[in-house]
């Protein structure tokens, strides 16, 4: 969104989600809400402003709470159906796919480290159709990993101040997980409603891409937090978890997404009005023999990417309750082979459009420039480049990659 635009409270209705039950429903339900996503995607991207009936519409599905177990009434879907959710999803609006995107990786810190009292509490507020949002990441370190948000004891009960940047969903939350450290440098998340006293949401995400994402700025001064509201998630990253293929492979599902969006869109522009080129014979573009060629090494690039995002979750799934330094490792290097043919295939994708469709293409109406826009600034989450370094890493010297959240 623009920055300083006044936004609505996205927050006005109570939630009143549907149960999804199954990996099939979900992903029926994802085509069905990407359906209505799509209508107005542009139009959005153009104005920044997202009105609060889609978000509501969106969350309302039941699509965010396909990943609570099954113990507490989820549908407990596959990693290999929640990739394809968020595919399905983002090819329509990839800025909206990345909304909750976060808030599936919220849910899984509190499978992984939650106590059962917590899991019930926050799960079944998924379930009905609570909006969780990060509050994670900082701007000013050296390395992302560098936060100065802290939680600290004092008389009156645990306090935490700090300044969080690209909080995604942010505005449209009803929960924000903010990291911090505590008096041990230990990270731990805190589980804070969206209007709590301390906790202010600013509207200034402003970037060339993933315009809707809400991913702004989040001030934390004093801010008081209930013990029952914190995890601690150090712990999955202190030993062996799923936790950081399970944050990439999402990631890597909305650059699927995006490709799929901007190849879309080239089919349909040059079918419908692009010209062949003077010199191949033809009197249609789409018998033009290097668009032709063009048109099927993208397909080709964007099915191998495909199919590895569908094994990479396989391989989550495999391996979901049979953690080990080895199974963690097989993860992480699942996803990084996902992870870079999804950005390799949004880039490309969204390139091929202009030059397949020609220079009509890049008139203002058609607003296709948002899936370069879109697919460059959503793959900038984490390098490509160390993708291949880890893999390289990997079959070279068997070096297991580290653990955090961007492997």
């Amino acid at each position: 969104m623009p920055v300083n635009q006044d936004a609505p409270d996205y927050t006005q209705h109570a939630p009143h989600a549907h149960r999804i039950t199954s990996d099939e429903e979900a992903i029926s339900i994802a085509h069905e809400i990407a359906a209505f996503l799509q209508i107005g995607a542009s139009e959005r991207d153009l104005s920044g402003f997202v009105p609060p009936e889609v978000v509501d519409t969106y969350s309302n599905s039941g699509l965010w709470g396909i990943t609570v177990p099954r113990q507490f009434g989820g549908a407990d879907v596959s990693a290999a159906t929640l990739a394809a959710v968020i595919a399905i999803i983002s090819a329509a609006d990839p800025a909206l796919g990345q909304i909750p995107q976060n808030h599936y990786c919220l849910l899984e810190d509190i499978r992984l480290q939650g106590s059962e009292e917590q899991q019930q509490f926050f799960f079944k507020l998924a379930l009905a159709g609570h909006r969780f949002a990060n509050a994670l990441s900082e701007t000013g370190g050296k390395t992302v990993q560098d936060i100065q948000t802290r939680l600290t004891k004092t008389a009156d009960g645990l306090r935490i101040t700090g300044r969080k940047g690209y909080c995604t969903g942010s505005l449209y939350a009803h929960w924000l997980g903010v990291l911090a450290l505590d008096d041990d440098g230990r990270a731990q998340l805190a589980f804070v409603p969206r209007h709590s006293t301390g906790l202010t949401v600013v509207n200034d995400w402003a970037c060339l891409g993933q315009r809707t994402t809400s991913s702004g700025t989040v001030l934390v001064e004093n801010l008081l937090v209930d013990a029952f509201n914190l995890i601690a998630s150090w712990k999955s990253y202190d030993t062996p978890t799923l936790a950081g293929p399970f944050a990439q492979l999402t990631t890597a599902a909305i650059d699927a997404g995006i490709a799929r969006a901007a190849l879309n869109d080239t089919v349909s522009f040059v079918n419908q009005f692009a010209r062949p080129w003077i010199d191949a014979g033809v009197a249609r573009a789409g018998d033009d023999p290097l668009t032709i060629y063009q048109i099927g090494a993208l397909d080709s690039k964007l099915a191998a990417a495909d199919a590895l995002l569908e094994q990479a979750g396989k391989v989550l799934d495999r391996y979901k309750h049979d953690l080990s330094e080895e199974t963690v490792a097989l993860a992480s290097v699942a996803v990084a082979r996902a992870k870079i043919f999804t950005t390799e295939a949004a880039l490309e994708a969204s390139t091929r459009l202009f030059e397949l469709g020609g220079t009509r293409s890049t008139h203002p109406r058609y607003n296709f420039d948002r899936h370069w826009r879109n697919g460059r600034v959503h793959t900038l989450h984490d390098p490509v480049r160390w993708k291949y370094h880890l893999l390289g890493n990997w079959v070279l010297n068997g070096k297991p990659p580290a653990r955090h959240d961007w492997n």
